[in-house]
């Protein structure tokens, strides 16, 4: 019997989901999760209220990923949606810098375009500047309308400012969008939705016409309709459909990890080496369990 695969989600949006999200992608073989910095549906009218979500991925988040054996990291950026409040923008841009180097912070994002605004470009550019100057990693988010030029424009940006293509992902790609991002050596990011992005089928043949190079799949599930489920479904069909395990481990694991551990804030060892779980822990006094008997391994018995 093949031992189980260990999957990464390397683009969830982890505080919009339950525990029961939690219990179910760590029961299908996810290890990992990248929650990239995000917009809550509705626009933030004040500082503190990015003080409070950046405080909250580098916090409460990872301890509540780790009540099931899951190593949370993030990315920390100022989302294109939001940028156009300059008011208020200045000021998260200002505030970028406290959380950048937190302990499972692996770069700077989602960041990018999505109506490709003057304002977008230019809090694009800044958060840019600010990934060369520290030497972080970059992810960004191609816009959902226009995307073929949104992309080419992302690109061509992050040229621009003199960011390696290694050290930028480019999400959000289809099958317009792969071959242009992968021939200028970015990495080449898939969001797999049930009807609007990427769905499996389509993700499955997207790795038999490009192969798995640079090519990574992920979920982007958040408080829409969409699935945490994705990434361990789509590597489950890709085995049915006849992709190599080899390719399946690239695209669902090993690519991801390649690309967000350049920093060396991501690390196989935090979760290779772990010592099981023990839900009897508490995080400012808090705990996941609501009265539920903890799961403790017997790592940490002593």
């Amino acid at each position: 019997m093949e031992e189980k695969l260990m999957l990464i989600d390397p683009h969830v949006h982890m505080s919009a989901r339950t525990t029961d999200d939690y219990e179910a992608m760590a029961a299908a073989g996810v290890v990992a999760v990248i929650e990239p910095s995000f917009w809550l549906g509705q626009p933030r009218t004040q500082i503190g209220s990015f003080q409070d979500y950046f405080s909250s991925l580098v916090g409460w988040e990872p301890f509540r990923a780790s009540q099931f054996g899951i190593k949370h990291y993030c990315t920390i950026g100022l989302n294109s949606k939001e940028a156009n409040n300059e008011a208020l923008a200045e000021q998260v841009m200002e505030l970028l810098p406290l959380y950048l180097h937190k302990e499972n912070v692996v770069g700077i994002g989602e960041i990018g375009y999505d109506d490709q605004t003057p304002a977008e470009d230019k809090y694009f550019r800044a958060q840019l500047e600010l990934a060369k100057e520290l030497d972080l990693l970059v992810q960004v988010h191609t816009p959902h309308r226009d995307k073929k030029e949104g992309t080419r424009k992302s690109m061509e940006v992050c040229l621009e400012h003199g960011l390696k293509p290694s050290q930028v992902i480019i999400d959000h790609n289809n099958e317009e969008t792969v071959q242009d991002v992968l021939d200028k050596g970015f990495w080449a990011a898939f969001t797999i939705y049930p009807k609007t992005k990427m769905g499996n089928a389509r993700m499955v043949e997207v790795v038999k016409r490009f192969g798995s190079e640079r090519i990574i799949v992920d979920s982007s599930a958040d408080w829409g309709i969409s699935d945490p489920m994705a990434v361990p479904k789509t590597a489950g069909l890709m085995l049915r459909s006849g992709v190599s395990r080899e390719d399946v481990i690239k695209t669902c694991y090993s690519n991801a990890l390649e690309a967000y551990s350049q920093t060396g804030v991501m690390k196989e060892e935090h979760w290779k080496n772990a010592k099981g779980i023990d839900q009897s822990q508490l995080f400012n006094d808090n705990s996941i369990l609501r009265g539920q008997t903890p799961r403790i391994d017997s790592e940490h018995i002593e």
